[in-house]
Formats: C-alpha cells, structure tokens, sequence
C-alpha cells in the first residue's frame, strides 16, 4: 500500500512539473504578432502590415513549436474527454490542484501599456524624422541583434555624422527599454532575451526594400 501511494505521489509530482512548464512556455507566435503590430506602428509604412506566410498560422506555429496546439491534439473531441481517456484519475486529482494551461491555446503579448506606447511613439518620430533618411543612403542598418548600427559614415556629410550617432543611440536605448518593457509587462522577464530575438528578426523581415542589414554571419546584405 505504502509503495502505491509513494508511486503516486511521485507521478503526481512529475506530471504537476510538467504543467508548470507548460504554463511558463514562451507564446513565439504571439510574440511574432505583437512585434509586427509595433514594428508596423513605428515604421509607419502600409506594406509592413503585411505579415509574411511564417506568422499568419498561429496554430499551425504554436503546433510546431510544441505550444499550446499540442495540449490537445484531438481538435474535436472535447477537452474533458481527452483528459479522462489520456490519464484517468492521476490528471483528474492534478486539476483539482493546479489549474489546466488553457489559457496557453489563446495566449496573447500585451504591448498597449502607457510605457510601451510612449517608446512606439517616440521611435516612430525619430523614424520618420531622423531614421528613414539614413536608412534610405545606407549610412545605417539594422544588426541581427535588434538594434541599429553605423554602416557607412561616408554616406552622409561631415556635419550630421555626430547627429546619426546621437539618433542611433537613442534609438537603441529605446530597443532595448522596449524588450525589457514587454517581458516585465506580461509577467515574464525571463522571457526578454527571446523577444529580442523575434524582434530583431521581425524589424528585418519588415524592412522596406534597399534597407540594409546584417546576417547571422555579421556580414552587410541588402533588401
């Protein structure tokens, strides 16, 4: 009797580990959308609404990337009855413990805070003040870590070099307060580095054409 219980409460314990993992498991597909509804809001430009073929199936992404699609592989058979085929009593006395990730199948990343939208604001002015044209002559480009760098000092004249530097940095600091903001924000600051990631492949994927940027072997390419 002793050994049946012992076995378990190891079990319950496994599988009680495991639903704290799922819980805490990073939303990639919503973190993809969230970056290209700010990255479109702060480019200000119609064409970077369009979200490309690897975003537009979140289902199918979070399926793929063992997310929240996996939970219940039986889309028409109804959630009670999955879990009472696929574990019985040990999953049935787990949810009376800790809740079940539902909330993981329609998850979403917050970016609408007040701090979040005063960094949107503010680089979609230096985008179209300051940015754009540095874009546009080449003297700058987007890095593979989401951020903006120096690429030709040449391609601007003398007198606004010290300006282009100013407005880099700025733009910078305002990339990496917004990774930070949107992890904390959600609840999540362990979850910065991997949004830094997906924005910075998103701000490429979004760039307007004759944009440059780097590739994962640091070398300069060209939209």
């Amino acid at each position: 009797m002793k050994s049946k219980l012992f076995l378990l409460g190891s079990s319950l314990t496994l599988v009680l580990a495991a639903c704290v993992t799922i819980n805490v498991y990073f939303p990639e597909a919503a973190a993809r959308e969230a970056a290209t509804e700010f990255i479109s809001g702060v480019l200000s430009d119609p064409a970077a609404e369009v979200i490309d073929s690897s975003s537009t199936d979140n289902t199918q992404s979070g399926a793929a990337s063992g997310g929240s699609a996996m939970l219940w592989p039986h889309a028409g058979m109804p959630a009670v009855a999955l879990r009472e085929r696929s574990a019985g009593p040990l999953l049935a006395l787990m949810n009376l413990l800790v809740p079940v990730a539902h909330a993981q199948q329609n998850i979403n990343i917050d970016i609408n805070t007040p701090a979040i939208q005063t960094i949107q604001q503010r680089m979609r002015e230096r985008q179209q003040n300051v940015l754009k044209a540095y874009y546009e002559a080449g003297a700058i480009g987007l890095d593979n870590d989401g951020l903006v760098q120096i690429r030709d000092r040449s391609a601007v004249g003398l007198s606004e070099r010290t300006a282009m530097q100013q407005a880099v940095n700025a733009d910078n600091q305002d990339r990496n307060a917004v990774y930070r903001e949107i992890a904390v924000a959600n609840g999540h600051p362990e979850w910065e580095d991997d949004i830094r990631s997906i924005f910075a492949e998103r701000w490429i994927e979004l760039a307007p054409a004759g944009w440059y940027y780097r590739d994962s072997n640091g070398n300069w390419r060209q939209k």
